[in-house]
């Protein structure tokens, strides 16, 4: 399993607009894209500018096969309401949520 972080920079007029429009993306993604296990969000206390999104792939190569040119059109409304800043993925080694 790996963890995709996605770091956004949100304007607070747009949240509510991209908030809708990753939940949109984020189910569309899980529903039909291979190897895809879902996704939450999260954002900052200090900055109501920035988000995170942060995504669950059953492996590397699933979701390397998903980012093909690095613009997947599932996440184009929102790169319209937001500025993504960096993505970065993670091995998952322990995940004790529940």
């Amino acid at each position: 399993m790996i963890r995709v972080i996605y770091r956004w920079r949100v304007e607070p007029e747009n949240f509510q607009k991209f908030k809708e429009a990753w939940s949109v993306a984020t189910n569309h993604i899980h529903e039909t894209v291979p190897g895809a296990l879902g996704s939450f969000m999260l954002r900052s206390r200090e900055s109501d500018c920035e988000v995170l999104t942060v995504a669950k792939w059953d492996s590397v190569a699933s979701w390397k096969n998903f980012w093909g040119n690095a613009k997947p059109v599932e996440m184009e409304e929102m790169r319209k309401l937001g500025e993504r800043t960096s993505v970065e993925a993670f091995d998952e080694i322990e995940d004790y949520t529940r």
